[in-house]
Order: C-alpha cells, then structure tokens, then sequence
C-alpha cells in the first residue's frame, strides 16, 4: 500500500513528459514548413490523406525523437538548469524503456508512410539517420544546430515525394518528384532553425560551458544576436523568392511581412541574452513558421478560386 502523500506520477504521465506533449511548440516548428511544402508540391490543397499522414506523422516523429536526444544527453542534461528534471535525466524512466517508447512511435510514424509511394518511404529512411545522429553531433559539430537544421527541414522533400512520386520505385522519375526548388526549400528552412535554435542554445550557453557541450550560441558568441538576425534574414529572403518563383504573389507576401515582423519583436527579446528572453523567443517561433505556411496556402487558394 502506498504511503499518504505518495506524489509519484503515473507512468503514462511520465511518457507524456518524455515527448514533451505539453509543449507543442517542438512539433509545430517542424509541421509548419512541412505543410507549406506539401501545399506548393499539390499546388494547393493536399486532400486529407497526405495531411493526416504529415500531420501525425510529424508528431511521433518529434515525440520518437525526444526519447532518442534524452537518452543520448542523459549525462549532460543532468547539469543543466532546464533539462535536469527530464524524466530519463532524473531516473523516472529508464534509458532502455525511452528508446523502447520511441521506436513504438517511429513504427507509427513508419506505418503512416507506407500508405503513401516508394520515393516518401525511401525519404523517410534518411530522414531518421539524420535525427539519429543529431544528438551525437553537439559532441564534435561546432555548429550542430546545422544538423538540425537538416533534420527539422526533412519533410519538405518528403511532403513533394508524397504528392508528386508513383505508385512504383523509378530512380529515373525521382528528381521530377523531389525538384530542386524542394532541396532549396530545405537549405532555406535550414537558416530558420539555426536562428531559433540558437536562441535556444543562448539560454543553456553557461552551463554548455561548463559541460564541454558544443552549440552555436557557443561558437558565435559575442556575434550570436547579429548571426540570429542574418539566419532569420536568409530565410526569409529565400522562401520569399522561392515563392515567387512558384507564382505566388501578393498575399504571400503578407505572410512574409508578417513573419518578418515577429522576427523585429525576436529582437528586443534576445538582444539583452537574457534567458528568459531567449526562451520565450524560441518558444513563440512556430508562430513565424505559421504566418509563412498561412501565406502560401492563402495565395493558393486564392488563385484556385480566381482560376
């Protein structure tokens, strides 16, 4: 019987805590460009089946990918203010039951993408090599956000794979299905995610320091807001060309004013490095990622109508 007061959570909480389900903003940072890809691969409205597929998909992925980087990190994270109380830092979970919860939800994930074309699930493959090995990069990579960057982009090409790939494996058709604006879409998606993950890494930077962590706030260092700025500039510039060049216009454009605008407000936030600031400046990005995904898929509903 357990003691009065006993305030041990239930497992299926501790899971929860795991994936981070509380804090959606991890999975809306990936779904946004991803959605937006999917939109301008379908040049329009994807129908349910692929939205479900990316939709869910992204979650586990993102949640599979929490139990993979906490097990990973379970030695570091202990000395780290924010991260100390994960549950597989602290021992509520075990590491061989995290990764066991993980796989569970990459096979979901998995499932999802075998109801779509061989050049998605042959995607798919990369995709997860690359989120496996970001964990390991901050141990060596100087800038290890760019590994992110790369991983956290990996849907555009799968969502143009999923619209445009057939029925059956053609290595012949498969740069027809994935174009070169997709892999652009990705290395410009990439600049995002050095710009909020440094703000992220600006939060940890002094106990990174002392841990021996690698991380780009680190790397930059005194020039760490100018570079956030420049990453946030680049991508911006770049989606905003590469949407033109697919024939969007002026309400596109709004979504782009509109990003670019929390992007000033980003500003005020981490130009003092405050942690406080640089979190809530990172935890608020999904909303540029939203504005940009809002422009595209607004402008492409508008010119279906007009048409």
């Amino acid at each position: 019987m357990h003691a009065i007061g006993n305030s041990t959570p239930p497992r299926w909480a501790l899971y929860l805590d795991l994936i981070r389900w509380s804090r959606p903003a991890g999975w809306l940072l990936l779904l946004w460009p991803t959605l937006a890809a999917l939109w301008l691969a379908a040049g329009g409205w994807p129908g349910w089946h692929l939205l479900a597929v990316f939709v869910a998909g992204t979650i586990l992925m993102r949640s599979a990918g929490c139990c993979a980087n906490d097990v990973a990190d379970r030695e570091f994270d202990r000395h780290v203010k924010r991260t100390a109380q994960r549950p597989v830092t602290r021992g509520a979970i075990g590491a061989g039951e995290a990764l066991a919860v993980g796989a569970l939800l990459a096979l979901a994930a998995f499932a999802l993408v075998l109801t779509t074309n061989p050049a998605t699930i042959a995607l798919s493959f990369v995709g997860l090599a690359i989120s496996l090995a970001y964990p390991y990069a901050k141990r060596v990579v100087s800038m290890p956000q760019a590994v992110l960057g790369v991983a956290f982009s990996f849907g555009i090409p799968m969502a143009y794979a999923a619209v445009r790939g057939g029925p059956a494996w053609d290595a012949g058709a498969f740069g027809a299905a994935v174009p070169l604006t997709a892999w652009a879409l990705l290395l410009s998606n990439g600049f995002w995610v050095l710009a909020y993950d440094t703000e992220y890494a600006m939060v940890d930077r002094d106990d990174d320091l002392r841990i021996g962590m690698k991380t780009s706030a680190i790397t930059l260092g005194r020039h760490d807001v100018a570079a956030v700025m420049a990453f946030y500039a680049v991508y911006l510039a770049s989606w905003a060309a590469l949407g033109v060049a697919a024939g969007l216009g002026w309400v596109f454009g709004l979504g782009i004013a509109a990003a670019a605008a929390q992007v000033g407000w980003h500003y005020t936030l981490i130009r003092g490095r405050s942690r406080e600031g640089c979190f809530k400046a990172f935890r608020l990005n999904h909303w540029v990622g939203f504005a940009v995904y809002a422009g595209v898929a607004a402008d492409l509903a508008l010119r279906r109508l007009a048409g």
